[in-house]
């Protein structure tokens, strides 16, 4: 009752203050017809008691009806709250789309940017011309065309600091609004990861289609040799034969080498669980490789603990990550003497439980190549690599392989100074 009493109370002096307002504010015009009306009485011309009452309803009529001017302002107002909120909600709407977006006024001036519009283009400064911090001339066309035939769609790409792709959607806000009207609204989808995997499937191809033509040729030509002037020649054909045999291994080991990746892929989002001991899968691909390293003119040196070192993982997939970082130290690294083979149980390494480390004292390898050893054929000298019968996939299906174990691969070398592989595992 209290809370009704009180309401009432201010409903009143609101009313009140309203009436003061208005009568404030037609002061000088009331007095005037104050004025005239005690004119007409005092000349007779109308009965004094009629000029009193005419009086009081001119009174009443400036209490209770408000003047244009009063009414347009109220009506504005009413009309900016309506903009404000439709603003809001554009930009509400603007701040939960996951890709960039970006809102222009008619003058081609950034008014809102969602979060990930800042995240992509930091140096894009709100409150300033678009054609000032984005440089893209197609999108700057696609901005002006959009304000008289509708929505745009342009591809927008971008070298420097780093070389990415961007899908831009250009739409008009509200087409026909008068207050909106010339708003755009401009969305941006990241292409960089589609063409990044295009690039790489375009050289894939390109680079396993030369690595096969290669020994393909050779073989051809001395088959052709062998059926024509070489048909006859004991000799000849011997020779011919062993070097056709050695094409044919490097074109198995490399069709082989490219289905194991192939199958690493497919499972690549999928974690392996079972369980391997690490110690014995390091004797046995160390004992496998033992008289390859000696023939090399190396020793393997290994360093492992007498207990189990447990991970989860595939074995298979593990016994070829380690037989392929044993063969490259041995293929690159034996004329440093011995490759030291070490797996001990991690200290420091939050996450993983298992460290293998394989390093040799060769010849060592360029800074500016190391991020690149993992690349699919890629090789720092490749007539060397091919001599070694090296196909540029080994350290590829090792990363794979590691990541699939959310494992963790890492690469050190200096020239002179020779190459250190380090493998991270978890339990």
């Amino acid at each position: 009752m209290a809370d009704e009493t009180q309401r009432a109370t201010v409903g009143l002096d609101t009313a009140f203050a309203t009436i003061r307002t208005r009568f404030y504010a037609r002061l000088l015009l009331l007095l005037a017809v104050g004025l005239v009306f005690m004119t007409l009485a005092g000349t007779q011309l109308i009965n004094s008691f009629i000029a009193v009452l005419a009086y009081a309803v001119v009174l009443l009529l400036a209490a209770i009806i408000p003047d244009t001017g009063e009414t347009r302002h109220e009506g504005v107002g009413a009309a900016g709250a309506v903009d404000d909120a439709f603003a809001d909600a554009v930009r509400h709407v603007a701040d939960a789309l996951p890709d960039p977006c970006i809102i222009v006024d008619r003058r081609s001036v950034i008014v809102h940017m969602n979060g990930p519009a800042m995240r992509h283009f930091p140096s894009v400064v709100l409150a300033s011309p678009i054609a000032f911090t984005m440089r893209f001339p197609a999108l700057l066309n696609a901005i002006e065309r959009a304000r008289t035939d509708g929505p745009q769609k342009v591809e927008l790409h971008q070298a420097v600091p780093t070389e990415t792709w961007y899908k831009a959607m250009v739409a008009p806000l509200a087409a026909g609004d008068p207050v909106n009207d010339g708003v755009l609204v401009i969305t941006l989808q990241s292409l960089t990861e589609e063409k990044r995997l295009e690039s790489l499937r375009t050289d894939f191809v390109a680079n396993a289609s030369h690595e096969l033509r290669t020994p393909l040729t050779s073989l051809v030509g001395f088959i052709d040799t062998l059926l024509g002037p070489a048909a006859n020649d004991k000799e000849a054909r011997e020779r011919f034969l062993g070097i056709m045999q050695s094409q044919a291994a490097r074109m198995a080991k490399l069709i082989e080498d490219l289905l194991s990746l192939s199958r690493i892929e497919m499972r690549q989002h999928l974690r392996p669980t079972t369980e391997v001991d690490l110690t014995i899968l390091i004797k046995e691909v160390a004992e496998g490789l033992q008289q390859v390293a000696r023939d090399a003119g190396a020793a393997l040196k290994l360093d492992i603990p007498a207990a189990p070192l447990v991970v989860s993982g595939d074995r298979d997939e593990l016994y070829e990550v380690f037989e392929n970082l044993i063969d490259n130290a041995i293929k690159y690294g034996a004329e440093g003497g011995d490759i030291e083979i070490t797996l001990a149980p991690t200290s420091g390494r939050q996450g993983f439980d298992a460290q293998l480390s394989v390093t040799d004292h060769g010849v060592g390898v360029a800074p500016e190549h190391v991020p690149r050893l993992t690349e699919r054929f890629y090789r720092v000298d490749a007539e060397s690599s091919r001599k070694k019968k090296g196909t540029g996939l080994g350290l590829a299906i090792v990363k794979h392989i590691v990541n699939r174990h959310h494992g963790l691969l890492t690469i050190r070398s200096q020239p002179g100074q020779g190459t250190r592989v380090e493998v991270l595992l978890r339990k």
